[in-house]
């Protein structure tokens, strides 16, 4: 088969495999215990500040 032939048992083939759902994973939500905690930081003009010290070394 040239390069670009159509090819019926392989298109039927891979409609059918695109066609198909697996449905064999756990359903279950997975449960976290802990804490989440965020820090703000600095201030936007003092974070600006840094990046501006960064920037010009």
């Amino acid at each position: 088969m040239s390069m670009g032939a159509y090819d019926e048992a392989e298109h039927e083939r891979r409609e059918k495999q695109a066609s198909t759902v697996d449905a064999d994973f756990d359903d279950e939500r997975t449960i976290y215990h802990g804490q989440v905690e965020y820090d703000s930081g600095d201030s936007t003009e003092a974070l600006l500040n840094q990046f501006q010290k960064i920037k010009s070394n």
